[in-house]
């Protein structure tokens, strides 16, 4: 529905079961799968896709321009899913370990990348968001009756 209803093209479908973590939106502040989230219980939710991550005006959050940087983005079908978890990471631990950003993007998958950038994208991102800590908040996407 977030995809094909209200055009947020950065929700993708991976596997239909909520294994991949492609299809990852940020939901009152909890990183859900999207495709097996049903679409009634959003209501009077906030919800916040990747395009609710760059800023107002056009600019990169840090965490994607952190992606950007390290290398971490490759075919980019798994990054949305990657940059709203690690948001979320960054948002309750401004400084995870290699070991606790694993752990927490554990379930979102990448063919590509082998995950190494990934972790180095997000350590980038911890240090740049240290400096800019205003660059924290998120521009949420809610979906109105």
């Amino acid at each position: 529905m977030l995809r094909e209803d209200f055009g947020m093209t950065g929700v993708k479908e991976g596997c239909g079961v909520g294994e991949c973590g492609a299809c990852s939106v940020i939901i009152d502040g909890q990183t859900v799968d999207s495709c097996i989230y049903l679409a009634v219980w959003i209501d009077g939710k906030q919800a916040t896709t990747i395009e609710g991550v760059t800023h107002e005006d056009g600019t990169l959050d840090p965490i994607q321009a952190s992606f950007i940087d390290a290398g971490a983005v490759q075919c980019g079908f798994c990054i949305p899913g990657m940059i709203l978890s690690s948001k979320q990471l960054l948002a309750h631990n401004p400084s995870p370990t290699r070991g606790e950003i694993r752990r927490e993007l554990s379930g979102n998958m990448c063919r590509c990348t082998g995950y190494q950038k990934i972790v180095d994208a997000v350590q980038l991102a911890a240090k740049r968001l240290d400096v800019e800590p205003h660059a924290r908040a998120a521009i949420p996407f809610t979906i109105e009756k």
